[in-house]
């Protein structure tokens, strides 16, 4: 099986605008291909994870993968997926948060000699002459295909800005000049840079004639990975001192039933044939499958050390480890029950979790709130004096512990 297949095996490719030239150039590494990761935070978030999973795996392939920071772009910003404007930053903070990023790929990727690159748009971006490139570059677009886009389309309603309706042809520049300077022959992006990408093609295409092999590639539920990076409570970074490595492992240990094993397939760089057994698994080994996924992606951002340090945390927290004594505990009495039993809003009340019926029904509509490490799905869910008898580790959020128990 050769690179381009797994990668299809895995799930990773949607589309494609020549697929024989591509197979051809992956799993013969004869591609130089770029991502595109521009700079609005001081971070990379799990939203950007199967981007710098796909670089490192068509790396090791003997592919040569091209780390475009958007220097320049992010100076304009993109209106894919957005219903307003991005809020503009100041070079200084593009150049920081870029110097950011470069940290954190580095455990992905290999920028040694002769390997990976990192680039910066803003290089040949901020010096372009506005009357040239609409000369050399501008009539190579159609403004009314540009409105056929989706990513104009959604925009329409509310107003697009002239400032973004640059954007596809600042993309699709980045791709011509790293094509003719760098030898770049192949931009990978999610679902929702599809028209962004197929403009840079056809640039090469027209400006350079028919023959140039330039190619494009999407990757099938890069969209949904952008929003793996949010969740009810903010995002979920890759730098440490934003999102702890123990909080990073239980974002992956939390993730739904039905996703596991897809995000196992996608993510990690367990063996195929592992997971096609792993496939069959069901019910509580589907939580054995929990702590693979959140171990093996913490050990790639995190190492190993860490990883095993979040594991042994969160074990011991709630798969019935010992090491609860200092957790706070409430003991509930049976004249607190009702017909032997107590629903979750009265738990959380009762163990001063929340201060009212009102925000704890918000927090479980929500999926902030697990017991035992299942997420309560609904506010109707009720825990018997048996339960109780046992214990229960209540989290509320990220970071809220609390032990009850039944006297």
């Amino acid at each position: 099986m050769g690179i381009y297949e797994e990668l299809q095996a895995r799930g990773l490719i949607a589309q494609v605008t020549d697929e024989e030239h591509i197979r051809d150039m992956v799993n013969n590494g004869k591609a130089t291909f770029y991502i595109g990761f521009d700079c609005t935070a001081d971070s990379l978030h799990v939203g950007h994870f199967m981007a710098l999973c796909l670089m490192k795996r068509l790396q090791m392939a003997g592919n040569r993968p091209i780390a475009l920071i958007g220097g320049g772009t992010t100076m304009i910003g993109d209106p894919s997926g957005r219903t307003d404007m991005r809020k503009m930053l100041t070079k200084e903070d593009i150049d920081h948060n870029a110097a950011c990023f470069k940290r954190q790929m580095e455990r992905f990727i290999d920028f040694g000699p002769g390997k990976a690159l990192m680039l910066n748009n803003a290089e040949w971006l901020m010096n372009l002459n506005y009357i040239e490139l609409l000369r050399e570059v501008g009539a190579c677009f159609s403004v009314n295909n540009m409105l056929r886009a989706e990513c104009y389309k959604q925009r329409m309603e509310k107003g697009l800005s002239f400032l973004e309706f640059n954007y596809m042809i600042m993309q699709s520049y980045d791709f011509y000049y790293m094509f003719q300077h760098y030898g770049c022959n192949m931009q990978f992006g999610g679902n929702d840079q599809w028209s962004n990408m197929l403009g840079g093609t056809e640039l090469i295409r027209r400006k350079l004639g028919k023959d140039a092999q330039a190619m494009t590639i999407t990757l099938l539920l890069n969209s949904e990975g952008k929003k793996m990076g949010k969740t009810a409570s903010g995002a979920v970074w890759l730098d440490p001192n934003k999102t702890s490595p123990f909080d990073f492992y239980q974002y992956w240990r939390n993730v739904g039933d039905d996703d596991v094993l897809k995000c196992i397939r996608m993510l990690t760089f367990l063996p195929l044939e592992q997971i096609d057994e792993m496939d069959k698994w069901e019910g509580s080994q589907l939580n054995r499958a929990k702590e693979i996924l959140a171990f093996e992606l913490t050990k790639l951002v995190h190492g190993e050390e860490e990883a095993q340090k979040a594991e042994a945390a969160a074990k011991a927290l709630f798969a019935g480890g010992s090491d609860d004594s200092n957790m706070p505990t409430t003991e509930l009495t049976e004249d607190q029950l009702t017909d032997g039993s107590i629903t979750i809003l009265d738990l959380m009340l009762a163990c001063k979790l929340v201060p009212s019926k009102g925000e704890g029904r918000r927090l479980v509509q929500q999926g902030g709130v697990m017991v035992n490490e299942e997420k309560v799905s609904s506010i109707d869910v009720c825990f018997t004096a048996e339960q109780l008898k046992e214990g229960l580790k209540i989290r509320k959020g990220k970071k809220v512990y609390h032990k009850v128990i039944l006297k």
